[in-house]
C-alpha cells in the first residue's frame, strides 16, 4: 500500500491559557512524561524562580539558568545527566528555553518549555541559538515534549519583550519568500507543510488590529510562535522561519552585542528584506507595506537609529549578514549588493520609512 501520509513531529501537549502553570504537574503525570516525579526545573532571572517555587512538584529539583551561552547549557546538561531525571522544564524567556532544550539533548531526557514571555519562537522548535565565541549559532536540538504558555504570566513580563515577539512571527513572510527563491534558483527543495505552518503563524498576527494589552491578542501570538516551531520541526532546519531577516539580525549581534533583541532585529530584517525585493525586483510591495504597518503599529523598530544604530553601521551589518548564515540562499545572497550598493538601499530604506 502506498504511504498517502507523513508523520508531523509536535509536541504531546500544549497549553496556551491563563493560570496553565498550576497544571503543570498534571500535564507531567497525564502524558506519562514523568510518572515519579524526579523533574529538574531550569529557571532563568526573571519570574522562573517565583514560578519554581509556586509550582505543585514536590520532588523537583530547581538549577538557575544565567545567560544564554552553549557553555551555560554544557553544564546544565551535565548535571541533568548525573541526575537521573525523567524529565526536565525550562520556566522563563527565550535564552532559559534555548539552554534548557539544549541541556536536555545532551542529557537524552524530554524537556518540557514553560514560556514567562513571548520575545520569539524559540518556544516549541527543535533549534537552540546559544552564544558562543564565534557568534550565536542555530543549534538543533529536539524539540520540547511539551509547551506551556500561561497568559497571566505573560501579561506580567515586560511590555517589550513580549512585542518583540511579533516581530518574529511576522518575520516569517520574509523568510518564505527567500526559501521559494532559493527553490528557483537553486532547485532547493521547498517544504509546503513547513512554510504552511510557518505562513499561518505570521499571517495570525500580521493583520490584528488589538495589543498586547488584550488576552485574545497574546493567545494568538503564543499559538503563532508556537505554530513557527512547529514549521521548523517539519522542515528540520529554522529555514521556514530564518531568512535574510535572521542573517541580519546575528550579524548585528554580532558585530554590535547588545543592541535591541531578538523578535524586534527579526522585525526590521523584514522590512529591510522586503524593501529590497520591491526595489531591486518589483516584487512584493503590498506585504512590504503590510510589514510596516504591524511594526509601527506595535511600537516596534523599523530604522536603524529605533535601535540605536546609524545608517553606517546598519550598512556593514547588512554587507555582514551572508557570513552568519554560509550555505542559505536569501535575498541578499542573490542580489550580491556592493557595499556602495547597500549603502544607497539603506538610505532609501530610511527615506522610505523615516517618521
Amino acid at each position: 500500500m502506498p504511504l498517502l501520509a507523513r508523520m508531523v513531529a509536535s509536541p504531546l501537549a500544549i497549553d496556551v491559557r491563563r493560570g496553565a502553570i498550576a497544571d503543570l504537574g498534571t500535564v507531567l503525570a497525564d502524558r506519562r512524561i514523568a510518572t515519579e516525579g524526579r523533574i529538574a526545573v531550569a529557571v532563568g532571572p526573571g519570574q522562573g524562580a517565583q514560578i519554581a517555587a509556586d509550582l505543585d512538584l514536590p520532588n523537583c529539583e530547581v538549577f538557575r539558568v544565567d545567560g544564554g551561552s552553549v557553555d551555560a547549557a554544557t553544564e546544565l546538561g551535565k548535571k541533568l545527566r548525573a541526575g537521573a531525571y525523567e524529565a526536565v522544564a525550562g520556566i522563563g524567556g527565550g535564552k532559559t528555553i534555548d539552554v534548557t532544550k539544549y541541556a536536555a539533548t545532551m542529557a537524552g531526557i524530554p524537556m518540557v518549555a514553560v514560556a514567562t514571555n513571548l520575545s520569539h519562537d524559540g518556544i516549541a522548535s527543535p533549534v537552540s541559538s546559544l552564544e558562543h565565541e564565534g557568534g550565536k549559532p542555530s543549534i538543533g536540538v529536539t524539540m520540547p515534549i511539551a509547551v506551556v504558555v500561561d497568559i497571566d504570566y505573560v501579561r506580567a513580563a515586560p511590555q517589550r519583550l513580549v512585542r518583540s515577539g511579533i516581530g518574529d512571527a511576522i518575520s516569517n513572510l520574509s523568510a518564505i519568500a527567500d526559501w521559494e527563491l532559493a527553490g528557483r534558483e537553486l532547485g532547493e527543495p521547498v517544504d509546503g507543510i513547513a512554510v504552511t505552518f510557518a505562513r499561518v503563524a505570521a499571517e495570525a498576527i500580521v493583520h490584528r488590529t488589538d495589543s498586547v494589552d488584550s488576552q485574545e491578542f497574546l493567545t494568538a501570538l503564543a499559538e503563532a510562535l508556537v505554530l513557527s516551531g512547529m514549521a521548523m520541526s517539519v522542515a528540520g532546519s529554522s529555514r521556514p522561519a530564518s531568512g535574510a531577516c535572521h542573517e541580519i539580525l546575528h550579524s548585528i549581534t554580532q558585530l554590535y552585542p547588545g543592541t535591541s533583541n531578538h523578535g524586534e532585529l527579526a522585525g526590521i530584517g523584514a522590512l529591510y528584506a522586503y524593501f529590497l525585493r520591491n526595489r531591486h525586483q518589483g516584487q512584493g510591495e503590498t506585504r512590504m507595506w503590510d510589514i510596516h504597518a504591524c511594526l509601527r503599529r506595535h511600537d516596534l523598530p523599523v530604522l536603524p537609529s529605533d535601535i540605536g544604530l546609524d545608517e553606517e553601521q546598519f550598512v556593514r551589518a547588512v554587507a555582514y549578514a551572508p557570513e552568519t548564515r554560509p550555505g542559505r540562499y536569501t535575498i541578499l545572497e542573490h542580489l550580491d549588493l556592493s557595499e556602495a550598493d547597500i549603502r544607497a538601499s539603506v538610505g532609501e530604506y530610511v527615506e522610505a520609512f523615516g517618521r
